[in-house]
């Protein structure tokens, strides 16, 4: 069955001409004008994917997000933003985004990001089993299906992370990034490597999306008097080590 995405832009320009493509892309498309009907169709029809403006009338694309985050629904979502400073593009992050892309933007990159995206969500992994934390909400010292480096573990089958005993809040691209740099732990990873890897698409040397990404992992990993644990490695890429 062809996946199904939920799209909601006010420029009726834009949304017109994004559900015609995403249509001849082999997608099943509902579009809506703005957050109000978004909301409405997501609760009557969940789709695969969710393809959200930020900057709607009335309800926007981040409240939008917002509600459905609260309501417990992991929905892929990809935002569409004409805002291009870090802090708007961290905002979409921190109301549950898992991608974004800058208007005005290529389909293809649409595209791709809208497949990495339906990638994640077919490989996640089952329930948790014994290797969970226990009743005071201790990670886990050991267990066949966590990995772990520089005092972080991971639970990629149940898409669950901590530093220490503290459990990191973390949406859907922050975990494969944050999977990603534990699996290479030591070895820097250029961003080429990084982008193929997380978004199966490289966006170029212009493209910020990947240090914004960096970016806010780290704020969720420091902790006070702790050693940061993402280091940039100046024209090559990221490493994750304590050192």
């Amino acid at each position: 069955m062809a996946p199904t995405v939920l799209l909601a832009e006010d420029d009726r320009a834009i949304r017109h001409a994004l559900e015609r493509a995403l249509t001849l892309e082999g997608y099943d498309v509902t579009a809506v004008a703005d957050g109000v009907e978004a909301l409405a169709s997501a609760h009557r029809t969940p789709p695969d994917v969710l393809v959200l403006d930020v900057m709607m009338p009335g309800i926007d694309g981040l409240q939008v997000c917002r509600v459905l985050r609260a309501e417990g629904d992991r929905t892929p979502i990809l935002m569409l933003t004409a805002l291009v400073e870090t802090q708007d593009r961290i905002a979409g992050l921190d109301a549950g985004a898992d991608d974004y892309v800058v208007k005005p933007f290529d389909v293809d990159e649409v595209f791709a990001r809208l497949r990495a995206l339906l990638r994640r969500t077919s490989a996640d992994g089952g329930p948790l089993t014994s290797d969970a934390p226990d009743t005071a909400g201790r990670a886990p010292l050991s267990g066949p299906r966590l990995i772990g480096a520089a005092g972080i573990r991971m639970d990629p089958r149940a898409r669950r992370a901590w530093r220490g005993a503290r459990e990191l809040e973390l949406t859907r691209t922050e975990f494969e990034l944050l999977e990603l740099l534990v699996r290479n732990a030591g070895t820097v990873l250029d961003h080429a490597t990084i982008y193929d890897r997380i978004w199966g698409y490289d966006f170029g040397p212009g493209s910020k999306n990947l240090a914004v990404y960096v970016g806010y992992l780290r704020r969720k990993l420091d902790e006070p008097g702790a050693p940061q644990l993402i280091h940039t490695v100046r024209g090559v890429g990221y490493v994750l080590r304590e050192q």
